[in-house]
């Protein structure tokens, strides 16, 4: 039958945008990019994508086109001792890249603008300092957080010497790194096993952060406080959260800017180290300081069906972590949780063998941090780490929620997916993208012995939708979607191995 023009021209286009859907560009292997390079994803600046590299004491910046072809690489030779910890906040134009090293006896907290065309603008300005380490340090002492605006950023330091006081010293800068305030706070920690976590930074500069108790430093928490500290005072308050007859597990602070509002939630159970019962949220209202909402879900026997591996349902969310949260503009939210956990010769890890809990949080110790690029974030000793102990990393399903502002569970569903690896979790969990019209999970999953790189996108119904698979995927790359980054509305930079080298590729959706 002959068809018209105007439905072969539709035909046409809509195989020009089918052919634009779902590919990957990548970059050339670099051979001084070796598989044990560190490496963090800056973003997309003017156009150019941007990654710091370092490979024992050498820094470098690789600047790509938007094909992925290295146009530039500069040496960051400014830095002349061993760098402790690197953090970077991106700008549309310019990148921060702040960085501590140890010299005799004294750790400095250093800040370096990055133009887009990957080189220094200005000289290396100190941020802070700390004397008196007697000792040659491996890891960091000072955190940086910053707003959602970007427009002010903090760095901080928790000394934990004294188990009944806790020192906090913190610096506020603006954008253009101009010190707002430098205050040292002293925070009582009446019960023995207290620790500080998740800090956060709104809009106005205000700190945010949780004092949390439990009856040993690996069990359970029986009581949180919340600590807000103004921007422009060297005071701070401290609120008691109520959190009733339950156990909490794994506590996240989401800020919400726009309404005014902070949001903690944590995983419960109903006995100390008993099965994960559900979730627990808080919505605390900063104008007024006080509690807009206290509630709890616990889940259904069929989100528990839903969600288990090869368990039974009653232990379905004992491995699961929260990794994402995600603020909706009605005030709603949704949450993405993770099911980790490891062996070695046969003893599985749950969440009670971890230090801290979660295998995504780092604790603040002043004399206690690592959290190196591209590499574990189980923070847990390296007993298991060594040459003649296999530890195999296991990542499961992946549960997904929805609030209503009420807090009201609105909907939950679950991508299903099994990973492992030995010695390494680089190439297993996965990688969130936010397209605006859907969340887009991207891992890998095993298909005739090769772990292919996969998309599967939830929509704002909770629909789950399996897309067409990427194309471009070359063989020999191995992909490592947990290390990735989004540099546009459709774009993300995922690290990948091939042939014993680190280098990226350019997903768009």
């Amino acid at each position: 039958m002959k068809k018209s023009v105007p439905f072969i021209i539709a035909c046409l286009l809509l195989a020009v945008f089918a052919g634009k859907a779902q590919q990957i560009i990548y970059s050339e292997p670099d051979k001084d990019d070796s598989r044990t390079l560190n490496f963090e994803i800056l973003g997309k600046l003017n156009g150019k994508i941007l990654v710091y590299k370092n490979y024992r004491d050498l820094h470098y910046i690789s600047v790509y086109d938007n094909d992925m072809k290295m146009v530039d690489k500069i040496r960051l030779d400014f830095i002349n001792y061993r760098v402790l910890n690197t953090d970077f906040i991106q700008y549309p134009d310019f990148v921060y890249m702040l960085y501590q090293y140890q010299k005799r006896s004294i750790i400095y907290c250093m800040a370096v603008k990055i133009g887009a065309d990957g080189k220094k603008i200005g000289e290396p300005l100190q941020l802070d300092s700390t004397e008196n380490i007697n000792y040659a340090s491996n890891n960091k002492i000072y955190s940086v957080i910053n707003s959602d605006d970007k427009q002010k950023f903090m760095v901080f330091k928790v000394n934990t010497k004294n188990d009944k006081v806790h020192i906090l010293t913190t610096c506020l800068f603006t954008k253009e790194l101009t010190l707002i305030k430098k205050s040292r706070l002293n925070i009582n920690m009446p019960q023995r096993n207290d620790f500080l976590s998740e800090f956060a930074l709104d809009n106005d500069g205000d700190l945010i952060c949780i004092r949390a108790s439990g009856t040993a430093t690996n069990d359970n928490i029986n009581k949180i406080s919340l600590i807000t500290k103004p921007a422009l005072t060297d005071n701070y308050t401290t609120s008691d959260l109520k959190i009733g007859n339950f156990f909490l597990d794994d506590i996240r602070i989401k800020v919400d800017n726009i309404n005014k509002h902070y949001l903690i939630t944590s995983f419960l159970s109903k006995l100390k180290r008993g099965n994960i019962e559900g979730l627990y949220y808080v919505l605390w209202d900063k104008q007024q300081n006080k509690e807009l909402l206290n509630a709890t879900t616990t889940f259904t026997d069929e989100f528990r069906e839903d969600a288990k591996g090869e368990g039974n349902a009653k232990t379905a969310f004992n491995d699961f972590y929260l990794k994402n949260i995600i603020l909706r503009k009605d005030g709603g939210f949704i949450i993405a949780a993770e099911s980790a956990y490891t062996s070695s010769r046969g003893n599985t890890l749950n969440r009670w063998d971890y230090l801290y809990g979660s295998p995504y949080f780092t604790p603040l110790d002043y004399y206690s941090w690592n959290s190196p690029i591209g590499s574990y974030p189980w923070w847990r000793s390296n007993t298991y780490n060594n040459a003649s102990m296999l530890t195999r990393y296991f990542a499961d399903n992946i549960a997904v929620i929805s609030f209503e502002p009420t807090g009201k569970m609105e909907w939950s569903n679950v991508l299903r997916k099994s990973q492992f690896d030995d010695n390494t979790d680089n190439y297993i969990g996965f990688g969130l993208f936010n397209t605006g019209d859907q969340l887009h999970f991207i891992f890998n999953v095993l298909e005739k012995r090769n772990m292919i790189l996969t998309d599967q996108s939830v929509a704002p119904s909770g629909q789950v939708d399996r897309n067409p698979t990427f194309k471009n995927l070359d063989k020999g790359y191995d992909f490592m979607p947990r290390h990735a980054k989004q540099v546009g509305a459709r774009q993300a930079i995922v690290p990948c191995q091939y042939r014993g080298f680190t280098c990226f590729a350019k997903l768009e959706f």
